[in-house]
């Protein structure tokens, strides 16, 4: 297997007014991206600059950030051209690799407005190095900039940032030198959910980095009250004996897009499942549910946030009512 790792460069409206921006709000300019063979060493590079088809005007930011000027790219090959090139070059066998989720979302958005086939049908599993840094090395949650990640692990500087295939270059440099476990903890690329309940994904992730922990991704409803009524995400089960287990505090929302509940396990302890609840890029809603096993002082302080959010939401009713009736 081959590790593709991939930068984009885009630029946007620079009124914001135009009706494409909604379905295209960013337009790739140009594509960066290293091959590494299965012993993580590169044996390709691709580059191309690509015509804009949308976007005639170069945004400040981005003519400020990569410095590349709208004359340079007219004599370019359009995206469908270079997207052709770029699929034929990654192959077959290969895994994407990418600093942080949303170049793939951006080439996804790209390819769909330009009608070519899609890289996948559903959700499909990618390295997000960012990620992967954060778990080695920082605090698993933190997302520390290319740039940073490059200085904290010595690697040299010799060639600027801020150009597809130079983010792509130094992304693959981290990739490098990353302890091969902890390429255990990939991504799903969720640009199409799982199309019905035998697609949803249901991972264990287990590689010594961190507690293990498992990760559901459900497939599409038409609604949040739908979604929410399904059993396979409001269920929950030990996944280390594979056995229903006790609800202790049962589901709750600070904010309602965030769920947490606390189950019980008499061998392993106390599971803490979190929902967080989003929109397809096609409007439907889907959850992405993980849980893992917590120690008695998390609990207590989930605890303390439900009645937190119980008295918060208590205190909101009163004064709306109180508010209600010193307008009538």
């Amino acid at each position: 297997m081959n590790y593709i790792i991939l930068d984009l460069e885009w630029n946007q409206s620079s009124t914001g007014e135009e009706e494409v921006c909604k379905v295209l709000p960013f337009e790739i300019i140009e594509i960066g991206a290293i091959k590494l063979d299965s012993s993580r060493k590169k044996i390709d590079e691709f580059n191309e600059l690509i015509k804009p088809q949308v976007y005639h005007e170069m945004h400040n930011f981005t003519k400020n950030l990569i410095h590349i000027q709208m004359e340079e790219l007219e004599n370019q090959k359009s995206f469908q051209e270079v997207m052709n090139r770029f699929r034929s070059w990654w192959g077959e066998d290969f895994i994407f690799c990418t600093w942080g989720p949303l170049d793939l979302i951006e080439l996804q958005r790209n390819i769909r407005y330009y009608e070519l086939e899609p890289i996948a049908s559903g959700p499909f599993k990618f390295l997000d190095v960012q990620k992967l840094f954060s778990i080695a090395y920082e605090d698993k949650k933190s997302r520390k900039s290319l740039e940073y990640a490059i200085d904290f692990m010595n690697i040299e500087k010799d060639i600027p940032f801020h150009r597809a295939l130079s983010d792509a270059y130094y992304t693959a440099k981290i990739l490098e030198n990353l302890d091969e476990k902890v390429l255990g903890n990939y991504s799903f690329d969720v640009f199409h959910i799982p199309a019905s309940k035998k697609d949803e994904i249901r991972t264990i992730f287990d590689t010594g980095y961190q507690e293990p922990y498992i990760k559901y991704i459900s497939r599409g409803f038409d609604n949040k009250i739908k979604a929410m009524n399904d059993r396979n995400i409001v269920s929950t089960g030990c996944f280390l004996c594979n056995k229903s287990i006790r609800k202790k505090i049962k589901w709750f929302s600070p904010n309602s897009k965030h769920y947490y509940s606390v189950s019980y396990c008499d061998v392993h302890g106390y599971m803490k499942a979190k929902i967080r609840v989003r929109k397809s890029e096609d409007g439907q809603i889907y959850v992405v549910k993980t849980e893992k096993f917590i120690s008695d002082e998390d609990v207590k302080n989930l605890q303390d946030k439900k009645e937190y959010t119980k008295q918060h939401r208590k205190e909101k009713r009163i004064a709306k009512s109180q508010n209600h009736r010193r307008r009538t």
